[in-house]
Protein backbone atom coordinates (compact mmCIF):
# COMPACT_ATOMS: atom_id res chain seq x y z
CA UNK A 1 0.00 0.00 0.00
CA UNK A 2 0.94 3.26 -0.80
CA UNK A 3 1.24 6.32 1.73
CA UNK A 4 -0.52 8.65 -0.76
CA UNK A 5 -3.57 6.88 -0.39
CA UNK A 6 -6.51 8.41 0.03
CA UNK A 7 -5.71 10.99 -2.62
CA UNK A 8 -5.24 14.57 -0.44
CA UNK A 9 -8.53 16.11 -1.05
CA UNK A 10 -10.20 12.83 0.35
CA UNK A 11 -7.46 12.99 3.46
CA UNK A 12 -8.96 16.62 3.80
CA UNK A 13 -12.01 15.83 4.20
CA UNK A 14 -11.72 12.71 6.42
CA UNK A 15 -9.38 14.90 8.52
CA UNK A 16 -11.76 17.64 9.13
CA UNK A 17 -15.07 15.62 9.25
CA UNK A 18 -13.71 12.63 11.67
CA UNK A 19 -13.42 14.85 14.50
CA UNK A 20 -17.11 15.95 14.28
CA UNK A 21 -18.18 12.67 15.23
CA UNK A 22 -18.28 9.39 17.40
CA UNK A 23 -14.90 9.02 19.25
CA UNK A 24 -13.87 12.66 17.30
CA UNK A 25 -12.00 13.62 20.45
CA UNK A 26 -9.42 10.54 20.03
CA UNK A 27 -8.91 10.20 16.46
CA UNK A 28 -5.61 12.11 15.88
CA UNK A 29 -3.76 10.25 19.18
CA UNK A 30 -4.98 6.87 17.74
CA UNK A 31 -3.66 7.69 14.22
CA UNK A 32 -0.38 8.78 16.06
CA UNK A 33 -0.26 5.36 17.78
CA UNK A 34 -0.74 3.13 14.61
CA UNK A 35 1.81 5.16 12.80
CA UNK A 36 3.98 4.06 15.79
CA UNK A 37 3.36 0.48 15.73
CA UNK A 38 3.87 0.65 12.02
CA UNK A 39 0.01 0.57 11.28
CA UNK A 40 -0.75 2.01 8.04
CA UNK A 41 -3.36 4.90 7.50
CA UNK A 42 -7.18 4.45 7.29
CA UNK A 43 -8.23 3.10 3.73
CA UNK A 44 -11.38 4.75 3.64
CA UNK A 45 -13.20 7.07 1.27
CA UNK A 46 -15.81 9.77 1.25
CA UNK A 47 -17.67 9.63 -2.40
CA UNK A 48 -17.45 12.78 -4.48
CA UNK A 49 -20.36 10.65 -7.02
CA UNK A 50 -21.82 7.30 -7.45
CA UNK A 51 -23.39 5.75 -10.93
CA UNK A 52 -24.00 2.09 -11.88
CA UNK A 53 -21.67 0.19 -10.72
CA UNK A 54 -19.05 2.69 -10.10
CA UNK A 55 -18.09 5.39 -6.92
CA UNK A 56 -15.74 8.13 -6.94
CA UNK A 57 -14.17 9.76 -4.17
CA UNK A 58 -13.18 13.36 -3.85
CA UNK A 59 -9.69 12.81 -5.40
CA UNK A 60 -11.66 11.55 -8.83
CA UNK A 61 -10.51 7.92 -7.87
CA UNK A 62 -13.39 5.56 -9.36
CA UNK A 63 -14.09 1.93 -7.80
CA UNK A 64 -16.30 -0.94 -8.52
CA UNK A 65 -18.98 -0.57 -5.93
CA UNK A 66 -19.41 -4.00 -3.96
CA UNK A 67 -20.47 -1.86 -0.86
CA UNK A 68 -23.86 -0.85 -2.77
CA UNK A 69 -25.05 1.81 -0.10
CA UNK A 70 -25.04 -1.28 2.27
CA UNK A 71 -27.31 -3.21 0.00
CA UNK A 72 -29.72 -1.01 -0.57
CA UNK A 73 -28.73 -0.13 -4.03
CA UNK A 74 -30.32 -3.07 -6.13
CA UNK A 75 -30.24 -1.77 -9.54
CA UNK A 76 -26.84 0.47 -8.77
CA UNK A 77 -26.58 3.75 -7.80
CA UNK A 78 -28.56 6.54 -9.17
CA UNK A 79 -31.00 4.77 -11.13
CA UNK A 80 -32.34 7.19 -13.40
CA UNK A 81 -36.35 5.74 -13.85
CA UNK A 82 -36.30 6.03 -10.05
CA UNK A 83 -35.06 9.40 -9.27
CA UNK A 84 -37.67 10.73 -11.78
CA UNK A 85 -40.54 8.47 -10.28
CA UNK A 86 -39.51 9.83 -6.76
CA UNK A 87 -38.96 13.55 -8.08
CA UNK A 88 -42.28 13.27 -9.76
CA UNK A 89 -43.99 12.21 -6.94
CA UNK A 90 -42.41 15.04 -4.67
CA UNK A 91 -43.68 17.76 -7.25
CA UNK A 92 -47.44 16.22 -7.56
CA UNK A 93 -48.18 15.11 -4.00
CA UNK A 94 -44.79 16.88 -1.47
CA UNK A 95 -45.32 15.00 1.50
CA UNK A 96 -49.08 13.86 2.82
CA UNK A 97 -50.33 10.33 4.47
CA UNK A 98 -52.79 9.81 2.59
CA UNK A 99 -51.93 9.37 -1.63
CA UNK A 100 -52.14 6.53 -3.92
CA UNK A 101 -49.05 5.11 -4.52
CA UNK A 102 -49.21 3.67 -0.59
CA UNK A 103 -52.09 1.27 -1.80
CA UNK A 104 -50.63 0.93 -4.95
CA UNK A 105 -47.30 -0.30 -3.47
CA UNK A 106 -49.36 -2.48 -0.76
CA UNK A 107 -50.96 -4.57 -4.12
CA UNK A 108 -48.12 -5.31 -5.69
CA UNK A 109 -46.24 -6.13 -2.35
CA UNK A 110 -49.10 -8.31 -1.54
CA UNK A 111 -48.89 -9.70 -5.26
CA UNK A 112 -45.49 -11.16 -4.64
CA UNK A 113 -45.11 -12.12 -1.35
CA UNK A 114 -44.34 -16.16 -0.35
CA UNK A 115 -47.16 -18.39 -1.77
CA UNK A 116 -49.14 -14.99 -1.54
CA UNK A 117 -49.80 -15.51 2.09
CA UNK A 118 -48.87 -12.70 3.30
CA UNK A 119 -51.70 -10.23 2.03
CA UNK A 120 -51.75 -7.35 4.80
CA UNK A 121 -48.57 -4.68 4.90
CA UNK A 122 -47.98 -1.83 7.28
CA UNK A 123 -45.31 0.91 6.19
CA UNK A 124 -42.29 1.66 8.06
CA UNK A 125 -39.59 3.89 7.23
CA UNK A 126 -36.54 1.77 7.57
CA UNK A 127 -35.80 -2.00 8.34
CA UNK A 128 -35.13 -1.31 11.76
CA UNK A 129 -38.79 -0.11 12.56
CA UNK A 130 -40.30 -2.78 10.57
CA UNK A 131 -38.21 -5.17 12.60
CA UNK A 132 -39.54 -3.89 15.98
CA UNK A 133 -43.25 -3.64 14.46
CA UNK A 134 -43.24 -6.86 13.00
CA UNK A 135 -42.20 -7.82 16.85
CA UNK A 136 -44.88 -6.42 18.76
CA UNK A 137 -47.38 -7.08 15.88
CA UNK A 138 -46.35 -10.83 16.79
CA UNK A 139 -46.73 -10.39 20.90
CA UNK A 140 -50.19 -8.30 20.52
CA UNK A 141 -51.51 -11.20 17.74
CA UNK A 142 -50.29 -14.14 20.21
CA UNK A 143 -51.21 -12.45 23.43
CA UNK A 144 -47.38 -13.57 24.61
CA UNK A 145 -44.27 -11.88 25.89
CA UNK A 146 -41.37 -13.59 24.94
CA UNK A 147 -39.65 -13.46 21.27
CA UNK A 148 -36.61 -16.22 20.37
CA UNK A 149 -34.15 -14.42 18.13
CA UNK A 150 -30.22 -15.32 17.70
CA UNK A 151 -26.84 -14.73 18.48
CA UNK A 152 -24.94 -12.52 16.30
CA UNK A 153 -28.39 -11.66 14.32
CA UNK A 154 -28.73 -7.66 13.24
CA UNK A 155 -32.02 -6.41 13.25
CA UNK A 156 -31.27 -2.57 14.02
CA UNK A 157 -29.37 0.26 15.80
CA UNK A 158 -32.66 1.67 17.54
CA UNK A 159 -33.06 1.12 21.21
CA UNK A 160 -35.51 -1.89 20.61
CA UNK A 161 -33.82 -3.24 17.48
CA UNK A 162 -30.57 -3.67 19.75
CA UNK A 163 -32.78 -5.57 22.19
CA UNK A 164 -33.94 -8.05 19.03
CA UNK A 165 -29.94 -7.98 17.65
CA UNK A 166 -27.31 -10.52 19.25
CA UNK A 167 -24.04 -8.55 18.14
CA UNK A 168 -21.62 -8.47 21.34
CA UNK A 169 -19.33 -4.86 21.89
CA UNK A 170 -20.78 -1.17 21.44
CA UNK A 171 -23.75 -2.50 19.90
CA UNK A 172 -25.63 -3.18 23.08
CA UNK A 173 -22.81 -2.35 25.81
CA UNK A 174 -24.52 -0.70 29.17
CA UNK A 175 -27.91 -2.39 27.96
CA UNK A 176 -27.30 -5.76 29.39
CA UNK A 177 -30.52 -5.12 31.84
CA UNK A 178 -32.76 -3.87 29.19
CA UNK A 179 -33.30 -7.01 27.23
CA UNK A 180 -36.70 -8.28 28.96
CA UNK A 181 -38.69 -10.47 26.65
CA UNK A 182 -35.85 -11.57 24.51
CA UNK A 183 -34.81 -14.88 24.52
CA UNK A 184 -31.84 -15.57 22.57
CA UNK A 185 -30.66 -18.57 20.97
CA UNK A 186 -27.51 -19.72 18.82
CA UNK A 187 -27.17 -19.84 15.23
CA UNK A 188 -25.79 -22.37 12.99
CA UNK A 189 -22.84 -21.11 12.04
CA UNK A 190 -20.91 -23.49 9.23
CA UNK A 191 -17.70 -22.29 10.52
CA UNK A 192 -15.77 -22.61 14.00
CA UNK A 193 -18.45 -25.10 15.04
CA UNK A 194 -17.95 -26.22 19.36
CA UNK A 195 -17.20 -29.56 20.46
CA UNK A 196 -16.46 -30.96 17.49
CA UNK A 197 -19.82 -31.25 16.00
CA UNK A 198 -20.39 -31.72 12.59
CA UNK A 199 -22.10 -29.03 10.78
CA UNK A 200 -25.64 -30.97 10.62
CA UNK A 201 -24.96 -31.93 14.54
CA UNK A 202 -24.57 -28.72 15.09
CA UNK A 203 -28.20 -27.50 13.50
CA UNK A 204 -29.65 -30.27 15.31
CA UNK A 205 -28.03 -28.86 18.38
CA UNK A 206 -29.69 -25.19 17.95
CA UNK A 207 -33.20 -26.69 16.67
CA UNK A 208 -33.13 -28.87 19.94
CA UNK A 209 -32.65 -25.82 22.06
CA UNK A 210 -35.07 -23.98 20.58
CA UNK A 211 -37.79 -26.58 20.83
CA UNK A 212 -36.66 -28.44 24.29
CA UNK A 213 -34.19 -26.16 26.52
CA UNK A 214 -36.27 -22.58 25.62
CA UNK A 215 -39.97 -23.97 26.87
CA UNK A 216 -38.83 -26.71 29.67
CA UNK A 217 -35.67 -24.13 31.17
CA UNK A 218 -36.26 -20.61 29.98
CA UNK A 219 -39.90 -19.56 29.32
CA UNK A 220 -43.12 -21.43 29.43
CA UNK A 221 -44.08 -22.33 25.78
CA UNK A 222 -47.45 -20.96 25.98
CA UNK A 223 -46.15 -17.65 26.78
CA UNK A 224 -43.32 -17.65 23.66
CA UNK A 225 -45.01 -15.78 20.64
CA UNK A 226 -42.81 -16.34 17.74
CA UNK A 227 -38.88 -16.75 16.11
CA UNK A 228 -37.31 -13.87 14.66
CA UNK A 229 -34.86 -15.22 12.00
CA UNK A 230 -32.42 -13.65 9.24
CA UNK A 231 -32.52 -16.39 6.54
CA UNK A 232 -28.87 -15.31 6.04
CA UNK A 233 -27.63 -13.88 8.99
CA UNK A 234 -25.93 -10.48 7.18
CA UNK A 235 -24.65 -8.02 9.35
CA UNK A 236 -23.29 -10.59 11.70
CA UNK A 237 -21.21 -12.36 8.43
CA UNK A 238 -23.41 -13.37 5.97
CA UNK A 239 -23.68 -17.03 7.32
CA UNK A 240 -25.76 -19.09 5.32
CA UNK A 241 -27.85 -21.54 7.34
CA UNK A 242 -28.45 -24.92 6.11
CA UNK A 243 -32.47 -25.94 4.49
CA UNK A 244 -33.16 -28.40 7.65
CA UNK A 245 -32.23 -24.85 9.96
CA UNK A 246 -35.27 -22.58 8.40
CA UNK A 247 -37.37 -25.67 7.75
CA UNK A 248 -36.81 -26.62 11.49
CA UNK A 249 -37.83 -23.50 12.74
CA UNK A 250 -40.81 -23.78 10.61
CA UNK A 251 -41.82 -27.01 11.91
CA UNK A 252 -41.45 -25.86 15.69
CA UNK A 253 -43.42 -22.67 15.16
CA UNK A 254 -46.63 -24.63 13.96
CA UNK A 255 -46.15 -27.36 16.98
CA UNK A 256 -46.21 -24.54 19.22
CA UNK A 257 -47.97 -22.10 17.72
CA UNK A 258 -45.12 -19.80 17.63
CA UNK A 259 -45.48 -17.62 14.91
CA UNK A 260 -42.35 -17.46 12.79
CA UNK A 261 -40.72 -14.04 11.25
CA UNK A 262 -38.70 -13.75 8.48
CA UNK A 263 -36.28 -10.74 8.64
CA UNK A 264 -35.78 -10.29 5.09
CA UNK A 265 -34.43 -6.80 5.14
CA UNK A 266 -31.66 -7.28 3.36
CA UNK A 267 -32.06 -11.06 2.00
CA UNK A 268 -35.36 -10.09 0.06
CA UNK A 269 -35.94 -9.22 -2.43
CA UNK A 270 -33.55 -10.84 -5.29
CA UNK A 271 -30.76 -10.39 -3.01
CA UNK A 272 -29.89 -14.17 -2.67
CA UNK A 273 -31.09 -15.50 -6.37
CA UNK A 274 -34.60 -15.78 -5.49
CA UNK A 275 -36.99 -12.67 -4.90
CA UNK A 276 -37.51 -14.36 -1.13
CA UNK A 277 -34.34 -16.05 0.91
CA UNK A 278 -37.19 -18.28 2.58
CA UNK A 279 -38.08 -19.24 -0.99
CA UNK A 280 -34.76 -21.61 -1.10
CA UNK A 281 -36.12 -23.33 2.26
CA UNK A 282 -39.54 -23.75 0.78
CA UNK A 283 -41.23 -22.36 3.65
CA UNK A 284 -44.12 -19.71 4.40
CA UNK A 285 -43.12 -17.23 7.49
CA UNK A 286 -46.60 -15.65 9.44
CA UNK A 287 -44.52 -12.00 9.05
CA UNK A 288 -42.12 -10.89 6.79
CA UNK A 289 -39.31 -7.82 7.34
CA UNK A 290 -38.93 -5.66 4.28
CA UNK A 291 -36.60 -2.74 3.52
CA UNK A 292 -33.52 -1.93 1.79
CA UNK A 293 -33.90 -3.45 -1.69
CA UNK A 294 -37.25 -1.97 -2.12
CA UNK A 295 -36.54 1.72 -2.26
CA UNK A 296 -34.24 1.47 -5.11
CA UNK A 297 -31.71 3.18 -2.95
CA UNK A 298 -32.90 6.46 -3.95
CA UNK A 299 -35.86 7.33 -0.96
CA UNK A 300 -36.32 4.72 2.01
CA UNK A 301 -39.20 2.37 2.44
CA UNK A 302 -39.92 -0.61 4.69
CA UNK A 303 -42.57 -2.47 6.58
CA UNK A 304 -44.17 -5.87 7.34
CA UNK A 305 -46.40 -8.00 5.58
CA UNK A 306 -48.50 -10.76 7.39
CA UNK A 307 -51.28 -13.16 7.26
CA UNK A 308 -54.85 -11.40 7.22
CA UNK A 309 -55.54 -12.57 10.70
CA UNK A 310 -52.64 -11.27 12.23
CA UNK A 311 -52.78 -7.79 11.22
CA UNK A 312 -55.92 -8.24 9.79
CA UNK A 313 -57.66 -7.58 12.76
CA UNK A 314 -55.50 -6.37 15.51
CA UNK A 315 -56.53 -3.00 17.55
CA UNK A 316 -53.77 -3.85 20.21
CA UNK A 317 -50.71 -3.19 17.26
CA UNK A 318 -49.78 0.34 16.63
CA UNK A 319 -46.62 1.52 14.75
CA UNK A 320 -45.46 3.45 12.34
CA UNK A 321 -44.33 7.21 11.55
CA UNK A 322 -44.60 10.03 10.19
CA UNK A 323 -42.21 9.30 7.32
CA UNK A 324 -43.52 5.79 7.03
CA UNK A 325 -44.97 5.19 3.28
CA UNK A 326 -44.12 9.19 1.76
CA UNK A 327 -45.15 9.30 -1.47
CA UNK A 328 -41.56 9.42 -2.79
CA UNK A 329 -40.67 6.24 -0.68
CA UNK A 330 -43.95 4.20 -2.57
CA UNK A 331 -42.88 6.11 -5.31
CA UNK A 332 -39.22 4.58 -5.57
CA UNK A 333 -40.72 1.00 -4.29
CA UNK A 334 -43.68 0.51 -7.37
CA UNK A 335 -40.83 1.94 -9.88
CA UNK A 336 -38.32 -0.76 -8.69
CA UNK A 337 -40.50 -3.86 -8.96
CA UNK A 338 -42.01 -2.33 -12.00
CA UNK A 339 -38.06 -2.81 -13.47
CA UNK A 340 -37.27 -6.06 -11.74
CA UNK A 341 -40.96 -7.90 -13.59
CA UNK A 342 -39.81 -5.83 -16.83
CA UNK A 343 -35.35 -6.62 -16.84
CA UNK A 344 -36.02 -9.68 -14.69
CA UNK A 345 -33.80 -8.77 -12.26
CA UNK A 346 -34.32 -11.51 -9.64
CA UNK A 347 -33.12 -14.14 -12.77
CA UNK A 348 -29.94 -11.48 -13.47
CA UNK A 349 -28.68 -11.97 -9.61
CA UNK A 350 -29.21 -15.48 -10.05
CA UNK A 351 -26.72 -16.02 -12.76
CA UNK A 352 -24.55 -13.39 -11.32
CA UNK A 353 -24.46 -15.77 -8.58
CA UNK A 354 -23.42 -18.83 -10.22
CA UNK A 355 -20.57 -16.67 -11.53
CA UNK A 356 -19.34 -15.44 -8.24
CA UNK A 357 -19.96 -18.56 -6.84
CA UNK A 358 -17.26 -19.90 -9.43
CA UNK A 359 -14.60 -17.60 -9.18
CA UNK A 360 -14.86 -17.72 -5.84
CA UNK A 361 -14.75 -21.38 -5.07
CA UNK A 362 -10.87 -21.67 -5.10
CA UNK A 363 -10.11 -18.91 -2.91
CA UNK A 364 -10.22 -21.64 0.55
CA UNK A 365 -6.92 -22.67 -0.75
CA UNK A 366 -5.29 -19.61 0.29
CA UNK A 367 -3.90 -19.84 3.93
CA UNK A 368 -5.18 -16.66 5.27
CA UNK A 369 -9.31 -17.59 4.41
CA UNK A 370 -10.70 -19.59 6.31
CA UNK A 371 -14.40 -19.84 4.54
CA UNK A 372 -16.03 -18.50 1.51
CA UNK A 373 -19.68 -18.40 1.84
CA UNK A 374 -22.49 -17.37 -1.33
CA UNK A 375 -26.06 -17.22 -1.15
CA UNK A 376 -27.16 -15.65 -4.65
CA UNK A 377 -25.18 -11.95 -4.35
CA UNK A 378 -25.26 -12.11 -0.38
CA UNK A 379 -21.13 -12.83 -0.17
CA UNK A 380 -18.79 -12.94 2.65
CA UNK A 381 -15.22 -14.24 2.89
CA UNK A 382 -14.21 -14.94 6.68
CA UNK A 383 -10.39 -14.48 7.55
CA UNK A 384 -8.09 -15.82 9.81
CA UNK A 385 -4.30 -14.43 11.21
CA UNK A 386 -1.70 -15.98 8.90
CA UNK A 387 0.59 -18.25 10.37
CA UNK A 388 3.66 -16.07 10.76
CA UNK A 389 1.84 -13.56 12.80
CA UNK A 390 2.63 -12.72 16.63
CA UNK A 391 0.90 -13.73 20.00
CA UNK A 392 -2.17 -11.00 20.31
CA UNK A 393 -2.90 -10.46 16.38
CA UNK A 394 -6.74 -10.72 15.50
CA UNK A 395 -7.90 -12.62 12.53
CA UNK A 396 -9.83 -9.21 11.51
CA UNK A 397 -6.68 -7.76 11.10
CA UNK A 398 -6.34 -10.27 7.82
CA UNK A 399 -9.69 -8.96 6.50
CA UNK A 400 -8.79 -5.48 6.99
CA UNK A 401 -5.85 -6.01 5.54
CA UNK A 402 -7.16 -7.72 2.52
CA UNK A 403 -10.09 -5.03 2.06
CA UNK A 404 -7.19 -2.30 2.04
CA UNK A 405 -5.76 -3.68 -0.54
CA UNK A 406 -9.01 -3.89 -2.68
CA UNK A 407 -9.86 -0.33 -1.71
CA UNK A 408 -6.08 1.15 -2.71
CA UNK A 409 -6.97 -0.98 -6.33
CA UNK A 410 -10.02 0.24 -7.27
CA UNK A 411 -12.79 -1.97 -5.15
CA UNK A 412 -15.05 -1.08 -2.33
CA UNK A 413 -16.90 -3.86 0.45
CA UNK A 414 -17.65 -3.81 3.59
CA UNK A 415 -15.20 -4.78 6.69
CA UNK A 416 -16.05 -3.80 10.49
CA UNK A 417 -14.31 -4.80 13.04
CA UNK A 418 -14.72 -8.47 12.24
CA UNK A 419 -13.22 -10.97 10.30
CA UNK A 420 -15.35 -11.05 7.36
CA UNK A 421 -15.66 -9.16 3.90
CA UNK A 422 -18.67 -8.67 3.09
CA UNK A 423 -19.70 -8.05 -1.04
CA UNK A 424 -23.45 -6.86 -1.97
CA UNK A 425 -22.75 -6.17 -5.45
CA UNK A 426 -25.81 -4.80 -7.74
CA UNK A 427 -28.41 -7.52 -8.80
CA UNK A 428 -27.98 -6.35 -12.39
CA UNK A 429 -23.95 -5.55 -11.97
CA UNK A 430 -22.19 -6.04 -15.83
CA UNK A 431 -20.60 -9.42 -15.53
CA UNK A 432 -17.30 -7.91 -16.57
CA UNK A 433 -17.39 -5.54 -14.16
CA UNK A 434 -18.04 -7.98 -11.39
CA UNK A 435 -15.48 -10.69 -12.32
CA UNK A 436 -12.80 -7.32 -12.70
CA UNK A 437 -14.28 -6.55 -9.11
CA UNK A 438 -13.47 -9.84 -7.35
CA UNK A 439 -10.31 -10.73 -9.51
CA UNK A 440 -9.22 -7.94 -7.97
CA UNK A 441 -10.23 -8.83 -4.57
CA UNK A 442 -8.03 -12.35 -5.43
CA UNK A 443 -5.40 -10.38 -5.97
CA UNK A 444 -5.43 -8.44 -2.78
CA UNK A 445 -5.81 -11.99 -1.01
CA UNK A 446 -3.02 -13.71 -2.47
CA UNK A 447 -0.68 -10.54 -1.63
CA UNK A 448 -1.49 -10.44 2.36
CA UNK A 449 -1.23 -14.59 1.90
CA UNK A 450 2.24 -14.27 0.51
CA UNK A 451 3.28 -11.37 3.01
CA UNK A 452 2.05 -13.92 5.66
CA UNK A 453 4.06 -16.23 4.04
CA UNK A 454 6.90 -14.66 4.56
CA UNK A 455 9.36 -14.74 7.70
CA UNK A 456 9.00 -11.57 9.61
CA UNK A 457 6.93 -9.74 7.31
CA UNK A 458 3.22 -10.03 8.47
CA UNK A 459 0.60 -7.97 6.97
CA UNK A 460 0.46 -4.08 7.04
CA UNK A 461 -2.68 -3.76 8.86
CA UNK A 462 -4.69 -1.24 9.25
CA UNK A 463 -6.73 0.43 11.64
CA UNK A 464 -9.09 3.22 12.82
CA UNK A 465 -12.40 3.37 11.03
CA UNK A 466 -12.53 2.16 7.73
CA UNK A 467 -15.16 -0.27 7.74
CA UNK A 468 -17.38 2.23 5.19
Amino acid sequence: MTDDFPGPKTRAVLERGIPLFRNGLKFSDEMKKAGQRGFRSVRQIVLDKAHGDFVWDMDGKRYIDFQNGWATNPLGNTHPEIIEAVNNAHKRYGFHYDHPLRYDLAEMLADIMPGKALPRFNYEVSGTEAAEAAVHLALTHTKRRYIIAFSSAFHGMSFGAKMLSGLAGANSTYLEGWVGGVIRAPYPYSDEIPADMSEEQYVDYCLWYLDNHIPNCVAEKNNIAGILVEPGLAEGGNWIPPTSFLRGIRDICTRNDWLMIADEVLTGLGRTGKLWAVEHYDVIPDILVVGKNLSGGIEPCAGIAARDDILGDNDKFSSGSTFAGTPGGCAAGIKTLEIYERDKIVEQAAHLSAVAADIMGGWEQYDVVRQVRCSGLLMGVSFQKPASAEAGEENWWSARAVRGKMLENGVWAICDKEDTIRMYPALNMDEKILREGLAVMEDAIRGVDEQGHSEGNAPAFPTGSAGF
